[in-house]
Formats: C-alpha cells, structure tokens, sequence
C-alpha cells in the first residue's frame, strides 16, 4: 500500500543534549529523565512553563511512566507519549513530536531517551522485557540479546562473506571517532589486532561486538522554525522519516529491516540520494546491524556492506563517516538513550556545535533506528534524514 507524506515544513529539531554517561549509577531513570529535562532548558533559554509536549523513552521507569514523570518534575503538558521502544525510540519520538508541533496540540515538545544501571538492572531488564523472553528463552539457558544475534552474524558471514576483520574495521573507526567525544565511555584507541584477540562471547560474536551496559540520557526540543530562529537556537530540519514494525515476519531468520520499504519514498520525499549524504548513523547494537542497516538504506546493494567498508575510511576525516562520535560500540548503551543518541549526535554536527570531530562540510544526515528484540530479530526499524538550516 502506497502513502503519500508531506515534508515536514514548520518544525525542527533543536537543543541537543546529553547527560553524562557512566557505567552504573545508583541514582533512578527518574533522575535521569529530569536532569536531562533541566539540560534542554538551560541550551535553548526555555522556562518549564514553556514545554508543553512530553515524548519519553525509558526502561528502567516502571512502574511509572511519562504520566507520572509530569508530576514528579512539575510539567503540565497538552501532549504526551510514552515510547518505551529501544532503540527505535529516537526515530518514533521524532516523528510524533513533529506532527504534535505541525498539527498544533503542543508548541515545544522535549523529547528525551534515559535509563540507569545498577549491579543488576541488565539481568532484572532481560527476565521483565517480553512475555516471549520470560517465558520461550530464559527458561532455556538463553540469556540476552548475544546469542540470537549470534545465528544471524553467522548467517550473514556465511551468505555474503563478510569477515571479523570488516566488522573490526568498523569497530576501530568508530572508537577512533570516540576518543574526541567526552561523553564515550571508552576512552583508549582500539587496534585491529585487539579486536580479533577479544574473547568469544557467542561465536561468532566477540566481546567488542557488544555494546558496554551504562546510565545516561539524550535528549532534544522540537518547536516551530519561527521560534527557534526567535530564541537564536541553531536548528536542523528533518526532510524525511519513516517506521516500520514487524516488517518480514515470515523471514526465517533476520537478515534485512523495515528500511527496504521505506527507502526509496525516504530519498524522495528528502530530495536527495544517498551519495548526497555526509555522514550515516546506524543503530550500532552489534556490528552485523551496521551493515544490514547500510545495505537496507541505500548505501550499498544486500550483502555489499563488507565490500563497502573494505573501501572507504570510515572516521569523521574519511570517505564515508559513520557513527561519528562512535556510537554504541564505543560510547555505550544507556537503555533507550542508545535510541536517541544518532539523533543527538547528527544535530551536533549539522549545527557546528560538536563535541566529537566534526564531518568537514556536512550538510545531510542519515540516521537509523532499530530495537525492540526478540530473539531472533528485532522487531522496530526507522530512518530520518537530516538537513543543515541552510541546506
């Protein structure tokens, strides 16, 4: 079924933030959600009384949710959303506050992606995540998200030849992208070498295949062009978006996403291709994702991606910048904040206010969301594409 969707003309996204990421915190979601929510006040010059839209993306708030959350940090809001959706958070929040703001029901909606982490909020997060985990894979011995991206690493290595080394390759750009941006929780330089010698985790999975657990939070306003140029905050405009949910079900086992319905509509309706594009940021939860994503996204023909990255440089001063301030694999994941944080980043770059090392001359973005797993795929995927003010 074809639909026809207009291009986003009044409303952009601004004030991108972040809350410090750190390893385990004592401290709740909650805590989080509010610091994050004081952040984006203090970058745009807003009052609370101003944000009157709340689109929220957490975990670890149950049994509360956005409605409770409005209490505890006195907001009163004429629009509200509680997108619990992983990594496909960001994009989802995106789009709905968009139209929250065109269609009129709320002026400045904060959209903000937080969770925590304690000695046992992973193991506590996997036994409460889905009745099908509870009840199908637990009981089994499965523990997590590794083994089943473990089945469909194999596969793709084994249908299209890709390598440990290309998903190394990968790996040591994006944590050379890291070491600029001070929010990464790893800090070192990553050689090929130790990226091969890292222990197996779930073969042919390895432990710098996997994103590090963490606490922090992302966040970002979506008001109307007129009101952030009035507030003088620098902005970016989304040309496209799309989701989609539960997109091949009856594949035996996951090896393309949601994105290869929407592609070509999302090129055409930003009025681009994707050699247009200045840097991607795909939902890095395992290096396989990065690829599948570039592949579905137009980058690359299926089962090209190897190829891809065998040819480009992939840092901010390369070909083909990916993940720019390293994504997941080197900054960490902060529960749905990892959802968000493509977005957060994207915006940094696309208004020269970086904290990792800027593209040179970026002017379009393209950013993937992917979550939501059950154990042998996940089930969220979206895209969006981005545009300096001037672009």
């Amino acid at each position: 079924m074809s639909h026809v969707r207009r291009r986003w003309e009044e409303a952009v996204l601004t004030a991108p933030t972040t809350v410090e990421y750190v390893r385990q915190s004592h401290r709740s979601a909650h805590w989080f959600v509010a610091q994050t929510l004081a952040e984006l006040l203090h970058a745009s010059g807003l009052r609370k009384e101003d944000i009157d839209g709340l689109c929220l993306a957490s975990f670890g708030l149950a049994p509360d949710t956005a409605i409770g959350l409005t209490q505890y940090v006195g907001l009163t809001v004429t629009w509200l959303d509680h997108i619990p959706l992983g990594g496909a958070s960001g994009i989802v929040a995106l789009r709905r506050a968009l139209r929250a703001v065109e269609a009129g029901d709320a002026q400045v909606v904060a959209c903000i992606g937080a969770d925590t982490n304690g000695p046992d909020s992973f193991r506590a997060g996997l036994s409460n995540f889905s009745l099908f985990s509870r009840d199908a894979v637990l009981p089994y011995g499965g523990g997590g998200p590794n083994a089943g991206f473990a089945f469909l690493t194999d596969y793709y290595m084994r249908r299209w030849g890709a390598t440990r080394e290309d998903f190394g390759k990968l790996c040591v750009a994006q944590r050379q992208n890291a070491l600029s941006y001070p929010h990464a929780l790893f800090k070192k330089p990553l050689t090929i070498e130790e990226y091969l010698a890292a222990r197996p985790v779930a073969p042919p999975v390895h432990l710098l295949d996997c994103v590090m657990p963490c606490a922090g939070a992302e966040g970002f306003l979506i008001m109307t062009r007129g009101r952030a140029e009035t507030l003088g905050l620098p902005y970016v405009r989304v040309l496209a978006s799309s989701e989609r949910h539960n997109a091949f079900p009856d594949d035996a086992l996951q090896f393309r996403g949601g994105w290869v319905h929407d592609t070509e509509r999302l090129y055409g309706e930003a009025g681009i291709e994707p050699q247009d594009v200045s840097f991607v940021q795909t939902y890095d939860d395992y290096p396989v994702m990065s690829c599948i994503q570039l592949e579905d996204l137009g980058f690359c023909a299926k089962g090209e991606a190897p190829e891809l990255i065998r040819r480009h440089e992939l840092t901010t001063a390369g070909s083909f910048p990916i993940n720019t301030c390293g994504g997941q694999l080197s900054v960490g994941q902060a529960g749905c904040a990892g959802g968000f944080l493509g977005l957060v980043e994207s915006a940094r770059q696309l208004t020269s206010r970086n904290l990792a090392a800027p593209v040179a001359n970026a002017r379009f973005g393209v950013v993937a969301g992917f979550g939501m797993i059950a154990f042998d795929r996940g089930l969220c995927s979206g895209a969006a594409v981005l545009a300096r003010a001037d672009a």
